[in-house]
C-alpha cells in the first residue's frame, strides 16, 4: 500500500489542532479515518489540507454544520456545485464577515488616533507660558 497514513497524534502536530477537536471534527462528518485493527484512527495525508480549510471556517464563523455541507463542494469539482439554498447563506455569512471586517478597521482607526495622539507630546497647562 503506498498510500501514506498517519494516527491521530501526528495529524494533531501537523496542523495545530487538538486531538479531541479532531475527534469532534470526525463526529461530525468533516474528516474521517480508517480504523487499524487496533481499533486506532488513521488519516491520510489530504487531512492536513481539510483541516486547514475547517480551521479557516471555523475562524470566520462559520459553524460545523455549514462546514459539513460546504466542505464536499470545496474537495471536488466533481461533486457539483453547491445547492442554491447553500449558495444564499454562504452570501450571507460573507456580508457577516464583511460587516466584522469593517467593525474591526473602525477599531484599529480608533486605536491608531489614540496611539498617535499619546506619542504626540502636548503642552501641560502652563507649560507654554513659563517656556516664554
Amino acid at each position: 500500500m503506498s498510500e501514506v497514513t498517519m494516527r491521530i497524534g501526528e495529524l494533531a502536530r501537523r496542523t495545530g489542532v487538538s486531538e479531541r477537536s479532531l475527534r469532534y471534527y470526525e463526529q461530525q462528518g468533516l474528516i474521517s479515518a480508517r480504523r487499524t485493527a487496533g481499533g486506532h484512527r488513521e488519516y491520510d495525508v489530504t487531512a492536513v489540507a481539510a483541516v486547514d480549510r475547517i480551521q479557516c471556517l471555523f475562524s470566520a464563523g462559520l459553524c460545523s454544520s455549514k462546514i459539513a455541507e460546504l466542505l464536499p463542494c470545496m474537495r471536488s469539482k466533481e461533486a457539483g456545485g453547491p445547492a442554491p439554498d447553500l449558495l444564499h447563506n454562504l452570501a450571507v455569512e460573507r456580508e457577516r464577515i464583511d460587516g466584522m471586517i469593517d467593525r474591526l478597521l473602525a477599531s484599529r482607526d480608533i486605536l491608531d488616533e489614540v496611539i498617535d495622539s499619546a506619542r504626540t507630546p502636548s503642552a501641560a497647562p502652563g507649560e507654554a507660558a513659563r517656556s516664554r
